[in-house]
């Protein structure tokens, strides 16, 4: 039997789902989820192999529309990695969430227009769902927006028809060798993941008072036969921010990176030494320069 291989897209506005469809995929965290808008900043490669079939998903960041309090560097290059995310691809999933059709899920479908790979949407959060005779007349509404190569209603965090979504997307990858060995399932860096799930644990934590202007650095990752020594810098942009995350007594920072450790001990299996510090530096998120030093590149 012929190999098969292709790059998928996962889309849709803010807090829909896609990182928690990605990692209920692969069974295990690649991305990092809160509550929150925005959560995803960067595009995320999920790879899956499944005998002769390899998926490569890109979880990418909710494409939003740019107002007056999202109209920063950052807003814009979590826009442009969505939409890059869109170039080459097999197939799409598009992500909305239960009998929900806001402005930006028009905005994303717009997006989607120029787009000749198949698109599949995925009607998010049926669970939850008080009266289920709303989903069919609902399904026959935003079918009718655009010719979609299937519709698939799914819960991702119960995993609730995944497989069939995964059935769903499988028929469009082309015949191709694999890309990567069967058992890597991201493109990421282990310091990149350490990063990530730092500043999980900050968005999960303060996601209210300190909604984007937060970002984490690694400036230390060793590794040695028994413990691997991180040393993560949490960037604010103001000195009140700092004292918020510290918490009094340095509580709330040690909450964090209790957490933080003990998922980095899990995905590293291996003991984690973790140090944090909180610096304040200004108006990062709105200088492109700044953005790329700390690895927001599309390159």
């Amino acid at each position: 039997m012929s190999q098969t291989c292709g790059f998928v897209a996962i889309v849709g506005r803010p807090n829909v789902g896609k990182s928690t469809l990605m990692n209920r995929i692969l069974g295990q965290k690649i991305s990092i989820t809160s509550r929150r808008p925005q959560t995803t900043r960067h595009q995320v490669m999920g790879i899956k192999t499944a005998a002769d079939a390899q998926f490569i998903y890109v979880d990418t960041p909710g494409m939003h529309i740019m107002s007056k309090d999202r109209n920063k560097a950052i807003n814009r290059f979590m826009n442009q990695a969505a939409t890059q995310a869109l170039r080459d691809v097999d197939c799409v999933v598009f992500i909305i969430d239960r009998t929900r059709w806001t402005d930006e899920d028009q905005a994303v479908l717009k997006r989607l227009e120029h787009v000749n790979a198949p698109i599949i949407l995925a009607v998010n959060k049926v669970d939850r769902l008080n009266d289920k005779g709303d989903l069919l007349p609902w399904l026959a509404e935003v079918g009718a927006r655009r010719e979609f190569a299937a519709i698939v209603p799914i819960s991702a965090k119960h995993g609730t028809q995944v497989d069939t979504l995964e059935d769903e997307v499988a028929k469009h990858l082309p015949e191709s060798v694999h890309y990567f060995p069967e058992d890597q399932i991201t493109d990421k860096s282990l310091r990149f993941m350490a990063a990530e799930l730092v500043r999980e644990k900050v968005m999960r934590q303060l996601g209210d008072e300190l909604p984007y202007q937060m970002t984490v650095e690694i400036e230390e990752f060793r590794e040695t036969e028994r413990v691997t020594h991180i040393s993560a810098l949490i960037l604010v942009e103001r000195q009140g921010q700092k004292v918020i995350l510290i918490g009094e007594n340095g509580e709330r920072i040690k909450n964090i990176g209790r957490e933080a450790r003990l998922d980095m001990e899990r995905v590293l299996d291996t003991k984690v030494m973790l140090n944090l510090w909180v610096k304040v530096k200004r108006g990062w998120s709105d200088d492109e320069r700044a953005l790329k030093s700390l690895g927001y590149d599309l390159d």
